[in-house]
Order: structure tokens, then sequence, then C-alpha cells
């Protein structure tokens, strides 16, 4: 079954009541049948293993971990593109404001489009309010938007900072389908993730300093660089507390 919204641009949908519908919106139904039509005749019965399997991706590990007075969030630096390392410095690790700060895996371009329209909509909203939004803030409108395109980003994304009007620091996780939920101990996503959980399970405790949480996230990427063919090279950290955003490597 074809998706309408996907084919329906959504720029039409903005603007409908701005100008004349009828003769557009029947141009546009012809486009839709014409697509179809198309498709129909089109064989995708391999578009799976030929487009996914060059596509750039971010198969990756990326962590996040709870400690006293703020979170420290870390991935590597590895994207591929099918068995081929694509690049070795892939940014993975992306400021959103000066209190949040969040982590890609999964396609780089939907990754980097989801990150740009954040930041966009965090800046905006600070304009706005005259403050910085919270972390909270954050993740929701990401939530929002890969819910609103359910499937069709490929992204995973952890979201983590510093709430000035908790005053603590928040982790928060969102699925390529929008689904959001907050952890109050570590996450990982990517293809790495297993090999890290189980280092974060074993060594993560409550209080943790941040030093602590910088070597714990080191061990655990590590572990995951050892056994994941996808996740590699150079480590990113970040720690987020009362005195907003530092990158650490």
């Amino acid at each position: 079954m074809i998706d309408i919204l996907r084919i329906f641009p959504k720029e039409f949908l903005r603007y409908k009541r701005k100008i004349n519908i009828v003769p557009i919106f029947i141009l546009y139904i012809t486009i839709i049948f014409s697509r179809m039509k198309m498709m129909q005749n089109k064989d995708f019965s391999n578009l799976d293993k030929d487009a996914l399997n060059h596509i750039i991706k971010s198969a990756t590990t990326t962590v996040g971990v709870m400690v006293e007075g703020g979170v420290v969030i870390g991935t590597e630096s590895q994207a591929t593109a099918g068995y081929t390392v694509a690049t070795k410095t892939a940014q993975k690790l992306f400021q959103i404001n000066d209190y949040t700060a969040a982590t890609i895996s999964g396609g780089v371009a939907d990754c980097q489009y989801v990150i740009n329209q954040i930041r966009a909509l965090s800046r905006l909203k600070e304009v706005e309010e005259s403050d910085v939004p919270e972390p909270k803030y954050i993740a929701n409108i990401t939530r929002n938007i890969l819910f609103s395109g359910r499937s069709y980003y490929l992204s995973m994304m952890i979201v983590g900072g510093y709430s000035i009007e908790e005053k603590s620091g928040k982790l928060y996780g969102v699925d390529l389908l929008g689904t959001l939920f907050e952890e109050e101990k570590f996450l990982s996503f990517g293809s790495g993730s297993p090999f890290s959980l189980g280092v974060l399970e074993a060594d993560w405790k409550p209080k943790m300093t941040k030093e602590e949480g910088i070597e714990l996230i080191k061990t655990a990427i590590s572990s995951s660089r050892e056994r994941d063919a996808a996740s590699g090279f150079k480590i990113q950290i970040c720690i987020i507390d009362k005195d907003g955003f530092k990158q650490i490597q």
C-alpha cells in the first residue's frame, strides 16, 4: 500500500489556505495516480538489498551515562557504506544548545537532517522565551519529528543534558518510530550497543563522579570497537552539567 502522505507535498498542505486549491488539487491528484501507475510497473524486489547496502550508515555505538550533577555522552567515529568504511571521522555527537546534546545512529543523511531541525527549533524557542530550552523539550521535538515520519527517517538518537529547572541531569532515548523514554542510569544505541550494555550493566553505579562516567564510557565504547565491525576509530565524549556543555574529546 502506498503512503499518500509521502507523495503529497507537505508544502501544499502548509499553504493550502493561501492559494486557489481546486486546480492545484487536481494537478496533484493527477501526479499521484501517475506515480502509482509507475510504481505498479516497477520491480521493487531488490530495493532493500541494492539501496540499503549502499546507503551511508552510522551503524555505531552511542552511549549516555547519568553521573552526579549531570550526564556524560559518547560515541565513536566510524560510518559505513555496506561493507566499506565510508569515513573514520564521522561526527556523531552534536551540541544542540548550551545544556543539551544528542548522538546519532542510523542513516547519516536522515540523522543530520533531524539534528539541523532540532537545533533550529531550539534556537527559535530560546529567542522567543529568552531561556535555553530544557532537555525534555528537545527530546519531545525530536520524538515529534521522528513520529511524523515514522519508518521514513532511519534514526535512533540519544538526547541528554542538564535541566536548569530540576537541577539534575537528564537522559532520553528516541527510536525511529518516535518512541520516547527517559533513563535514570544509562543508555546505548547502535549496532555495538549489546557489547556496551554488558559493560554498563556491570560497572555503572549510583552517584558516579564525572571522571568515573567518562572512564566508563571509554571502556564501554572500546568493548564495542573490539567486537562490532561497524564501530571504530576515535571516541567523542562530552559532559553536560550546571556549567553547560563541554566537549572532552
